[in-house]
């Protein structure tokens, strides 16, 4: 998404069936000298079971037993207060996932994923409705925070797995999406040493080849490294749009005994490219037929020789984690992050009013219908630290056994940005002509925006009974934003204000004989708002207030113990309040005002079964009931806008392990979204729409080839709109041919 659009629109208790037996001698301090016998580790997997070691570990098929995304403590996933959802590399490979994390999220309940369409530089996710690409985007537990085009990417490739947490999570992580957040778990240096590599290319030319080696540095694999990358490009499904990007992770790893270790890494990324078009068409013209018909879907309707979009990206971190003699366990992840990116190109914007230039329609207004463009150009440059120290022990008091946990942790986020637009010039909606010159555009933003975070936080999971088990949280969380523009513009404001907020999370759950544990949780929430009112005389250049509100959810989670699977249940409703809003005063008529209130209600279903050896399955259902609550006169009690009502989907995949046809895998699934609405005022709906994608794969001896289809019968639908002038095409028939090799 580009231009002032995307400006405004703008992130241990082992399993049943396993056992893990250590030998070792004691660490009588931190700073001495000790003896250290390796450890002994012995696992078993009885019948149904799953032998997942760690919240980190490979995902076993589709089936995830662990996760520390809920609690930043490793534990089962059933002992969390909320609905948590683990997608594995196994399941992402299976599905043929290969481009993006929002591809990811396409079979997830409680997720609207890529609800733009194809945007190949932002992964977008609506957690319960909710967005959380700003502020609810995680990279192994450390926020990835965006704001404007100051947004980082990670290739899913380097990733061992994506969860969602959903519902607030500001109790955890400080501001946060009051929906929930996604967080992406890297793949980690591991014991056993191996190198893989894949080649493939998709139906548009778009081509990739990647590498992932893992090996031991020293017999007694005290130290070890990993190194992942991929270079991928070609043309994308619109006119003209085209790609090339690559990535590298370097880790080394560094474990001298069973309760110390150490992970350093570094993610390093770029992407040049043509954007690819389809997106932010007007309703009339995609959803409903214009006087023309319909726009095409692989039409490109920016320039060709003046689009541009890159970015270079940076990571560098650690993971540390030691366990001392008085069972405390310490943890500390940290992270250096720098952004680059850069964006040019005229886009589209309704269609053009030959009687005043910047007055759009939602229909063709002359007789060539004629699509109105914005010229646009922003560089960001981010510069980002997070730091999270965690200290954690198991003890008893009384009858009570406790999972404690206390944490503090900061992060500081710093956006340079300077944003121009203006001179796009008109284009037709069906017979594009390129080469007309643009005019000039101007500065509207030029911003230095820092924030800064300091999150001070407790956690006691206790135990109880003959099966309870009780969740408290308290956090509270001191935010700096400063803003500064050397120059007096209208979008450019200068403010320097403190927020702070106390988040609380509270949760009561049972844990049955026979593998179902029902819950009930309670969380309150708040993330800090970084727009403000433009510079006097539009406005009085102050930042808004947060968003704040809670949620209450109830639920069940299955593990049952006769076939490895998950099964949850999940109803739900959040507030958020503060919301901004169109707020217009003799002062500043284009001003807004934190009044709003939206209610998201819910029901959400998802199962994950290994079913046999053979099979696999996953499934999901959700139904939302959203209501403005609170906005201007017009939009209250009406359902908002991009987000659909009901999302259905069902994948299933069936493996040959014996036989002459050894090695064979096939999968099948349907997506069903269901209508959203346009606009606010609920006049103009977006239909629903069902899609079905398929996979066949084969593996002999450390080879492998897949064919994946993602929109078998390339139904042409629309994703979503956000306002009748921003609609977007949903994902194309895309195949996908991928080699591989294992040794």
């Amino acid at each position: 998404m580009r231009g002032r659009t995307k400006f405004f629109i703008l992130k241990t208790n082992l399993l049943t069936g396993a056992a893990v037996i250590g030998i070792t001698a004691a660490m009588p301090a931190l700073a001495q000298q000790a003896t250290q016998l390796q450890p002994i580790t012995v696992q078993g997997e009885a019948a149904g079971g799953n032998s997942e070691a760690t919240a980190t570990s490979p995902v076993k098929g589709y089936v995830a037993k662990r996760s520390a995304t809920g609690s930043k403590s490793d534990i089962p996933l059933k002992d969390i207060p909320q609905s948590v959802s683990v997608i594995g590399r196994e399941e992402l490979q299976d599905r043929g996932v290969v481009n993006k994390v929002d591809e990811a999220l396409r079979y997830t309940s409680g997720v609207t994923a890529e609800p733009f369409g194809v945007d190949a530089d932002t992964d977008w996710f609506y957690i319960r409705g909710f967005n959380a690409t700003q502020s609810g985007v995680f990279l192994d537990g450390l926020n990835l925070f965006s704001y404007s085009f100051g947004g980082f990417q990670i290739d899913p490739y380097f990733l061992e797995r994506v969860e969602v947490l959903k519902g607030p999570a500001s109790v955890l992580y400080g501001g946060a999406s009051p929906g929930g957040i996604v967080n992406m778990v890297s793949k980690r240096p591991q014991d056993e040493p191996f190198v893989s590599t894949e080649v493939g290319i998709n139906t548009f030319g778009n081509a990739f080849v990647g590498f992932d080696a893992n090996q031991p540095i020293d017999p007694d694999g005290v130290w070890k490294y990993r190194i992942t990358g991929r270079v991928a490009g070609g043309d994308q499904f619109t006119d003209f749009a085209h790609d090339f990007r690559g990535a590298i992770a370097p880790q080394v790893s560094f474990e001298p005994d069973a309760a110390t270790s150490l992970n350093v890494y570094g993610y390093f990324s770029a992407l040049d490219q043509v954007h690819v078009g389809g997106s932010f068409l007007p309703y009339y013209g995609t959803v409903k037929n214009a006087s023309f018909g319909k726009i095409d879907r692989d039409a490109f309707l920016g320039e060709p020789d003046i689009d541009n979009g890159k970015y270079n990206q940076a990571m560098l971190g650690y993971e540390f984690k030691h366990e001392f003699d008085n069972g405390w366990k310490l943890s500390q992840n940290l992270r250096f992050g720098h952004l680059y990116k850069h964006e040019i190109g005229p886009y589209t914007y309704g269609y053009y009013d030959p009687s005043n230039q910047y007055n759009y329609s939602d229909v063709p207004l002359t007789p060539d219908n004629l699509l109105g463009r914005i010229g646009f150009e922003g560089t960001s440059n981010v510069d980002t630290f997070s730091v999270d120290t965690r200290l954690e022990r198991e003890f008893e008091t009384g009858g009570l056994d406790h999972n404690f946990l206390v944490g503090i942790d900061y992060r500081y986020y710093n956006l340079d940005q300077v944003q121009a637009s203006g001179g796009g010039t008109p284009i037709s909606a069906n017979n594009p002509i390129y080469g007309t010159p643009q005019g000039a555009a101007s500065v509207y933003l030029d911003q230095n925006l820092t924030m800064q975070q300091l999150g001070i936080y407790a956690q006691d999971q206790i135990r109880f009974g003959d099966g309870w088990i009780a969740t408290l949280n308290g956090r509270y969380d001191f935010v700096d934003k400063k803003s500064e523009s050397p120059a007096s513009l209208v979008y450019s404001p200068d403010y320097d204000e403190q927020d702070g907020a106390f988040s609380g999370r509270a949760g009561l759950a049972y844990e049955f004989g026979n593998g179902l544990t029902p819950y009930v949780s309670a969380a309150t929430f708040f993330t800090p708002v970084l727009d403000a009112n433009a510079q006097p005389p539009v406005g009085d250049g102050s930042s808004y207030d947060p968003e704040k509100g809670y949620q209450i959810e109830a639920g069940i989670k299955y593990e049952p113990t006769f076939i490895d699977g998950v099964l949850t249940a999940s109803v739900f409703q959040i507030t958020k309040k503060n919301v901004l809003v169109p707020f217009a005063t003799p002062v500043n008529p284009f001003g807004s005002a934190s009044i709003g209130e939206v209610k998201s209600t819910g029901i959400e279903l998802e199962g994950k079964v290994n079913i046999d050896e053979h099979w696999k399955v996953l499934s999901s259902f959700t139904y939302l009931d959203m209501e403005i609550t609170k906005d201007r006169a017009e939009w209250v009690g009406n359902y908002p806008m991009l987000i659909p009502d009901t999302t259905a989907t069902l994948w299933l995949d069936y493996s040959v392990i014996d036989g002459p046809l050894e090695g064979l895998s096939f999968g099948a699934g349907v997506r069903y979204q269901g209508q959203s609405w346009a606009d606010n005022t609920n006049e103009h709906r977006v239909p629903g729409a069902t899609l079905f994608d398929a996979g066949l794969r084969y593996e002999k001896e450390g080879w492998g080839a897949s064919l994946n289809v993602t929109n078998l019968f390339d139904k042409d639908y629309v994703k979503g709109c956000q306002g009748t002038l921003t609609c977007s095409y949903g994902d194309p028939r895309t195949i996908t041919f991928k080699l591989s090799k294992k040794w």
